[in-house]
């Protein structure tokens, strides 16, 4: 056994230039999955604007981040022992591309939408249905999905536990017991586990078999929390890379759609990423740029986040330069095995300030009245359809699911896939075709 295995066997073409990662690249950019994410929200409401980011958009600059932070840590720590470890462009890239591809429509809403319906057949969480697509789903093989390395799947399982362990039954999904003429859903409730799905378990431990029986179980171990799902402690070092890239995504770039959107007021950003939060920054701004800011930097960086679109974008990609020039490598000394032994991190400063960036993006958009208010339409239409589609299954799914169906696959499992695997358009169309008081036609299509 080892990292670069596949599933099914599968051998390149004797001409074939590309090394396994490069396969693993081109399988998921080619994937239908991939290209879905072009119509799926990362946080604020496609249509409202060309402007922003989407999944798809968002996780091809994951992709980018992650690479440069491996070429970082090549450069800042050439004799560390993990550097040998490290992944190459294309993985690191395929792994950065991947990461989002489980999400549903309607974001967060319509993930606490599906875990909602799916409460008695094994629940939903997105990054379990990543792992799910990847080994199952998608059509490179005949029964492997897109069948990529081990070692890309390994990138990839970001919380290497199954929902049946990391589910506490104290946080079961229920109603909201406040409304009394309509069915909400209790959101903090029906928030998922971080995990891959039960499904997936047989995958996972193939994925994990290399690995000695003590890295192994130390790798899958829990964190258990009263009142809340427990929690996995551990990912691998690529997907530490990628975890990384991920945040500095969310922090900095999600912050600029905020503030070029008009969604974040000044008088919002100077409470949420005080001038102390920003110390690391303002310390590089002030070295390298000693020319810009005579008097206060912070106000400085205020004053250039709030003005001008082309000095906004210049900040933004300092923030960026930043973050990615004080990664780190840490160790976590009880493993043997390299690939889950080192892990990327962040120097103090740095980590606080991305923390700061987070955090105010957290408050002041994805917590907002607008964003909350489509969440919360997106998950009343994702409950809606799911369970119009499995009242009549044989009815009303279409002819391939209901095949998926015939062959012995759970009924709700078939659908969960499905309504997860469309973009917010597809969704509002079903739900359109489902309960639009309009006539319709035949021709209409999910």
């Amino acid at each position: 056994m080892n990292w670069y295995d596949r599933q099914e066997n599968w051998q390149a073409q004797s001409e074939d230039a590309r090394n396994e990662a490069d396969v693993d690249y081109a399988r998921v950019i080619h994937s239908a999955s991939f290209r879905r994410l072009q119509g799926k929200t990362q946080i604020l409401n496609l249509g409202d604007s060309d402007f922003y980011r989407t999944r798809l958009t968002h996780s091809l600059e994951v992709a980018q981040i992650a690479g440069g932070i491996a070429r970082q840590l090549r450069q800042d720590f050439p004799d560390h022992p993990a550097i040998p470890h490290l992944p190459d462009h294309s993985l690191i890239q395929a792994i950065g591309i991947t990461h989002d591809l489980g999400h549903p429509p309607f974001g967060h809403g319509g993930e606490v939408a599906l875990n909602y319906c799916m409460r008695q057949a094994g629940g939903f969480e997105g990054n379990g249905q990543t792992l799910r697509i990847l080994a199952r789903l998608e059509k490179f093989s005949a029964g492997a999905g897109a069948n990529l390395m081990r070692r890309t799947l390994l990138g990839v399982l970001k919380y290497p536990v199954p929902f049946s362990q990391a589910y506490n039954p104290a946080c079961a999904p229920r109603l909201n017991d406040g409304p009394s003429a309509i069915r909400i859903i209790d959101r903090a409730a029906a928030k998922p586990p971080k995990c891959y799905l039960d499904t997936e378990r047989a995958v996972a431990q193939w994925v994990l078999a290399p690995l000695s029986s003590a890295d192994r179980e130390a790798f899958t171990a829990l964190e258990t929390r009263s009142g809340e799902h427990h929690r996995a402690i551990h990912k691998s070092f690529d997907c530490s890379i990628m975890d990384v890239a991920d945040d500095i995504g969310f922090g900095v770039h999600d912050l600029e759609d905020a503030l070029a959107l008009g969604l974040m007021g000044e008088e919002a950003f100077r409470a949420l990423v005080p001038e102390e939060e920003c110390a690391s920054f303002l310390v590089h701004l002030k070295r390298k740029y000693p020319g810009e800011s005579e008097n206060n930097v912070y106000e400085r960086l205020v004053e250039t986040l709030f003005g001008e679109g082309g000095e906004r974008k210049r900040c933004i990609g300092r923030m960026v330069h930043h973050l990615i020039t004080h990664c780190r490598i840490e160790t976590v000394e009880p493993f043997e095995e390299p690939l889950i032994r080192y892990r990327a991190g962040m120097e103090e400063g740095p980590a606080r300030f991305l923390a700061a960036l987070k955090h105010a993006v957290y408050r002041a958009v994805i917590q907002s009245a607008g964003v909350r208010q489509l969440e919360f339409k997106g998950q009343q239409m994702v409950v809606s359809v799911f369970e119009a589609l499995a009242s009549e299954p044989e009815t009303l799914l279409p002819a391939e699911q209901w095949t998926l169906v015939k062959a012995g696959e759970a009924v709700s499992r078939v659908i969960c896939d499905y309504m997860a695997g469309m973009t917010d358009g597809a969704l509002l169309k079903a739900y359109d075709r489902l309960f639009s008081p309009r006539m319709g036609s035949i021709f209409d299509r999910f």
